[in-house]
């Protein structure tokens, strides 16, 4: 039976190609190579050139031109580089093509996040999500292991070859093995929907917490909660969903739940595969959005969370943005145009423990003021609002009168703000 098995680790130098249409995207295309070189080197592979490559138009072969391609190749040859990675999403019919030019490994940054996920998933659901994600990334690159076998003997139309009849075996084969992940990874789901709903059984308000990677979600967890987390200086230190309670100055418990980290350029099918590890956050009553200020392009981080989380379905949360490893920003500009970019927010260093304080304070304040339900009144014309409280489990109480809806509830995010212009006068 064909089984997707992990590439063998004989690859030592890598040479890493950023391909890019305008000239104004230089900046953001070495950006995300220095990004892919730290993903790199976390499999144990050393980066030992770095290009960014500018093309007119790209072409279906080898994405770059013949000239380009020439460049590349004898820089390869000069450097003795075993593996080729590119930023940008390959075909595997230009994976093909590169290999057979090269004669070394040629990957591209997709493969890489998902050999830095089957590394660092320590749980089954983990293990699984990544799993599936290899398997439907492998699917449409089988042809590849097989095409010395197609070349072995001729035929016409009607007469097919071992290679292409093996093809079509392993591709059934691996459908069948993504059908049967993905209702391994729905029973985990139920399991983990059970667990929640015996913990909101004991009715204590939920925070989770979301970010890019490496912006220090886990320390933070662990200087919240006194825990022992796992909590490291590299992407994807950990994946999996890790929950803590924390006692806050005032004798309140609150849950609190660390997630997977963002990235730009995360794949679509770890997306889709994550759903139910991020699913803690899409049911947290206050999401705190990790930032790493440190970082020259934190803004950039920022919008890449925020869109995954708009993915997931998220965007209607209440969020608190939080401002991690202020100690080691000395421009206090940085600080002004943090602020400009998100509120509310809060600036702390979760490995000194500044500012901490008066986070779990701030938080707090705001998962009361999201308790504390209010009499609205909601024209017939507006009726969707008061469909959007259903939905978000915010609704309380409803009764139709002539000359609109009175509703009690507790909207939280985005929808508490345009709520706001209905508060009934008597509230």
């Amino acid at each position: 039976m064909f089984e997707v098995k992990e590439k063998p680790r004989l690859v030592e130098k890598a040479f890493l190609v950023s391909v890019i249409m305008r000239e104004d995207e230089r900046e953001e295309a070495e950006s995300l190579l220095e990004e892919l070189a730290e993903l790199v080197q976390n499999l144990g592979i050393k980066v030992h050139q770095k290009k960014v490559v500018r093309t007119r138009k790209t072409f279906p072969s080898h994405i770059l031109g013949k000239g380009k391609v020439e460049e590349i190749l004898s820089l390869i040859g000069e450097l003795g580089c075993d593996v080729i990675i590119f930023d940008n999403e390959i075909s595997p019919g230009q994976q093909r093509n590169w290999e057979e030019a090269s004669k070394v490994l040629v990957i591209d940054r997709h493969e890489v996040i998902l050999d830095v996920f089957a590394k660092r998933a320590q749980t089954k659901e983990a293990s699984l999500q990544v799993q599936l994600a290899r398997l439907e990334y492998s699917l449409p690159r089988l042809r590849r292991a097989w095409t010395h076998l197609g070349r072995q003997r001729g035929g016409g139309v009607t007469q097919r070859g071992e290679g292409e009849a093996q093809i079509e075996l392993d591709q059934r084969m691996l459908r069948d093995k993504i059908s049967s992940t993905k209702k391994e990874i729905a029973q985990v789901a139920v399991r983990r929907s059970t667990s929640r709903k015996k913990r909101q059984r004991i009715p204590l308000p939920t925070m989770a917490i979301v970010g890019y990677t490496n912006a220090g979600k886990s320390t933070l967890l662990n200087r919240m909660t006194g825990s022992n987390v796992i909590s490291e200086d590299k992407l994807f230190a950990t994946l999996d969903p890790t929950s803590r309670k924390v006692r806050c100055p005032n004798g309140r418990i609150i849950v609190l739940t660390d997630t997977v980290g963002f990235i730009r350029k995360l794949p679509h099918r770890l997306v889709d595969s994550f759903k139910a590890t991020l699913e803690e956050a899409l049911v947290a009553d206050l999401l705190l959005h990790v930032v790493d200020l440190s970082n020259p392009d934190f803004d950039k981080q920022m919008h890449t969370t925020t869109e995954v989380l708009s993915e997931l379905g998220a965007q209607e949360k209440e969020i608190l943005t939080v401002y991690n490893k202020i100690d080691q920003v000395d421009n206090p500009l940085i600080k002004t145009r943090a602020r400009d970019l998100a509120s509310p927010c809060s600036f702390i260093s979760s490995k000194s423990g500044e500012g901490v304080e008066s986070l779990i304070l701030l938080a707090e304040s705001m998962l009361e003021d999201r308790e504390s339900p209010k009499d609205y009144l909601v024209p017939h014309n507006q009726y969707v609002l008061v469909t959007r409280l259903r939905e978000q489990g915010a609704l309380l109480e409803e009764e139709v009168e002539e000359n609109g809806v009175s509703v009690k509830a507790a909207p939280r995010g985005s929808l508490a703000n345009q709520m706001k212009q209905y508060i009934s006068s008597a509230d």
